[in-house]
């Protein structure tokens, strides 16, 4: 039987990259993704973002080789964790 962990449809992967953030409201920070997967993001952030705001975001690469990846994503979840906020986030639109 699989357990939790294996039973996503798509694995994640472990990023840890500078990701650029714009809200809907048009206020840009930065955060940390700290995981990818084909569906969504992990994002870690030192602000609180709400349930169901879209998200421009840009993850650059940790080489030349790759371009910038640029989508939109909704929040589904801010948990408070340690200084900042862990969300969890679903793609809605890969732009670039």
């Amino acid at each position: 039987m699989k357990d939790y962990s294996e039973k996503r449809d798509f694995h994640r992967m472990q990023v840890n990259s500078e990701i650029e953030i714009t809200d809907s409201q048009g206020n840009s920070f930065k955060g940390v993704c700290r995981d990818l997967s084909a569906t969504g993001m992990q994002l870690y952030v030192d602000r609180e973002v709400a349930v169901g705001e879209e998200l421009q975001t840009v993850l650059h690469p940790s080489s030349d080789q790759f371009p910038p990846l640029e989508a939109v994503c909704e929040v589904i979840r801010c948990e408070a964790e340690g200084d900042g906020f862990l969300l969890g986030t679903n793609i809605s639109e890969v732009t670039r």
